[in-house]
């Protein structure tokens, strides 16, 4: 794990220019894709067929182009868009709402190995040790928007936290 400020090369871009940026995040994996062109694809948790059908098909298409996927790592839509675009040798970039020893949820443990070992990204703004708290995930949804140059929402509810990802970009 590597921690890059906001004074840093390193440091994303696009995510200096939100309100409130993290003056730090730690990283696992490759750099790089903090500066690459990316996209957002976040949804719904208790997703659909639908959902899930749409949501491999824009992330395997928007991979193929060589643009980075940025999800939560959550249950759900954020776990289909990570899985398909590493199966088109695309890059994924995983935000999580808490240390970077916490994965969570912990069903997704294996696909936070499998993202790293593809290549892959996972950030946070919290220290190692800091806990799950769903209170601090609408703050990470600021930077899966804020490092992205679009928010793709698949399936979600007017107040779900999809919803406050997309509306940070406006």
């Amino acid at each position: 794990m590597i921690t890059i400020k906001i004074t840093d090369n390193k440091y994303p871009r696009r995510l200096r220019d939100i309100k409130n940026p993290p003056k730090q995040l730690y990283v696992e994996g490759n750099t790089e894709l903090l500066n690459n062109n990316s996209l957002a694809i976040v949804g719904s948790r208790k997703c659909t067929s639908y959902g899930i059908k749409y949501a491999k098909q824009f992330a395997s298409e928007i991979s193929k182009n060589n643009i980075t996927i940025v999800s939560g790592l959550a249950i759900g839509i954020d776990t289909v868009a990570h899985e398909f675009s590493k199966s088109f040798k695309g890059k994924t970039i995983a935000v999580m709402g808490c240390g970077l020893d916490q994965i969570y949820p912990k069903e997704n443990k294996e696909l936070y190995k499998q993202i790293l070992e593809d290549g892959g990204c996972i950030i946070s703004e919290y220290v190692n040790g800091t806990k799950v708290d769903t209170k601090k995930f609408p703050k990470r949804n600021r930077i899966i928007s804020g490092i992205s140059m679009a928010v793709l929402v698949i399936e979600a509810t007017y107040r779900s936290g999809s919803t406050i990802t997309a509306r940070y970009r406006i």
